[in-house]
């Protein structure tokens, strides 16, 4: 029921087409693989193989899609693990669907932090639980990659960013590619999530 509803809202989107779905964890990984879907909605408690399992699975391979977690509860730990794995995001169920289709477009275009006050509540109760060490990477970032880092923790885009710091948006896709290199990140999701586990960023700051 919550796949036909998903597939109803997307497909009503004239750029957006759904080419594909899965009823387990194993399914999914298999299908992903067969169509390769520029996003997928991946539930994180799924049969067979639970979406954390799936997520990593999934992203083992080179240009994989990206991944965004659904979820009931978002301070959800299992939230939390599939971004750790390299899940892009996480929306609610609950969600509304001009929140879902416009989750799926962001992602896609990897160009801001999907819900990043979520995402740093999630950093805060798991910097509680596992109090962070100084990573050797942070000692790498010049100046300005570092409040890059810093800026995209905040959700702001490339073009925000360069406002911000009076630069160029070239210039930033160049810091954020620097930024991705250097913390041995996939994405600006993981490169956020290593800042804030590492304590380079406080997420109570």
């Amino acid at each position: 029921m919550v796949r036909t509803a998903l597939r109803v809202i997307l497909d009503a989107e004239p750029d957006l087409e759904v080419v594909g779905e899965a009823a387990t964890g194993a399914e999914a990984v298999s299908v992903v693989r067969e169509l390769r879907p520029d996003v997928v909605l991946m539930d994180v408690r799924m049969p067979e193989i639970d979406g954390i399992q799936a997520t990593r699975r999934i992203l083992s391979a080179p240009e994989g899609p990206r991944i965004v977690v659904v979820t009931t509860f978002e301070n959800d730990a299992y939230v939390y693990d599939a971004l750790r794995v390299g899940a892009a995001g996480f929306l609610l169920k609950r969600a509304a669907p001009e929140e879902l289709v416009s989750a799926v477009r962001l992602v896609a275009s990897s160009d801001s932090l999907l819900y990043p006050a979520a995402v740093r509540g999630l950093a805060a109760e798991h910097a509680r639980r596992h109090p962070p060490s100084a990573p050797a990477w942070a000692a790498r970032l010049t100046d300005r990659e570092a409040e890059v880092l810093r800026r995209m923790a905040k959700g702001l885009t490339n073009a925000e960013i360069a406002e911000g710091m009076g630069v160029g948006p070239a210039t930033v896709k160049t810091h954020v590619a620097s930024v991705l290199a250097k913390t041995g990140t996939r994405d600006r999701t993981q490169a956020v999530i290593a800042a804030y586990e590492s304590g380079f960023i406080r997420p109570n700051a």
